[in-house]
């Protein structure tokens, strides 16, 4: 699970996946945010993210200490190339677990609302694996398409995915009202009792701690780190 952070900031550890692909790659399944922001720290191993956005396919290499991060829309793919992990940081926590994420599977997946829903879908590593592979089946169809030019690509596959979550989008709202707005909000709060002196909120100081827990889950582009879901818990409690 991705725990929350201050500020409604997701955050969680990232192997990234080893399993060789069709193009003689390893790596996770290629997807894109419809909303929401992400940030990699990488903290050991080597590797790279491809990314298609309206600019054309780009590569950028990933090593220890490399931070990168990218806006909503784009697509994304993880490459690793030797132990690569990370530390992945998303825009508003919550938004991403509720499904803000799209995998680049073909267009006639991505045109079936149910089999899109059953291929995105991995209990266990064989599983994951198939969804690896339909996944960067169409993000090579994509990117194929980006590099020849073709305008139409990405927006088509905008379109599908907006199709996909389209009923999603209400759910989402209360998750951001309740989690990144609720957040900046608190910060007002603060800046208004110290206009008035008041300094009540820092009597709530604390310091919370959250260890991973049990196995790693199979998430889109590597084993994730399983925190508490009681979302850090004080030494002190």
């Amino acid at each position: 699970m991705v725990t929350p952070f201050p500020g409604g900031i997701g955050i969680s550890g990232l192997r990234v996946y080893d399993w060789p692909t069709v193009d003689g790659l390893c790596g996770g399944s290629p997807h894109v945010h419809l909303t929401c922001a992400e940030c990699y720290y990488v903290i050991g191993g080597r590797g790279s993210v491809q990314t298609l956005t309206r600019r054309g396919f780009a590569e950028t290499p990933l090593r220890e200490g490399t931070v990168a991060w990218f806006t909503p829309g784009t697509i994304h793919r993880l490459v690793n190339d030797g132990d690569l992990r990370i530390i992945v940081m998303m825009q508003n926590s919550g938004l991403p677990e509720a499904g803000d994420a799209v995998f680049t599977f073909p267009a006639p997946v991505l045109a079936d609302a149910e089999g899109y829903a059953a291929r995105a879908q991995a209990g266990d590593e064989e599983s994951a694996r198939r969804r690896r592979d339909l996944a960067l089946e169409g993000f090579l169809e994509l990117r194929r398409r980006v590099e020849a030019g073709d305008s139409a690509a990405l927006d088509e596959f905008y379109a599908a995915g907006l199709a996909l979550k389209q009923e999603s989008l209400d759910a989402w709202e209360k998750r951001w009202r309740a989690g990144a707005l609720a957040s900046a909000e608190r910060t007002g709060e603060h800046l208004d009792r110290l206009r008035e002196g008041d300094l009540g909120h820092l009597a709530e100081a604390d310091i919370h701690v959250m260890r991973p827990e049990g196995p790693q889950r199979l998430g889109m582009c590597g084993r994730l780190d399983v925190h508490d879901p009681s979302e850090g818990k004080s030494p002190h409690d």
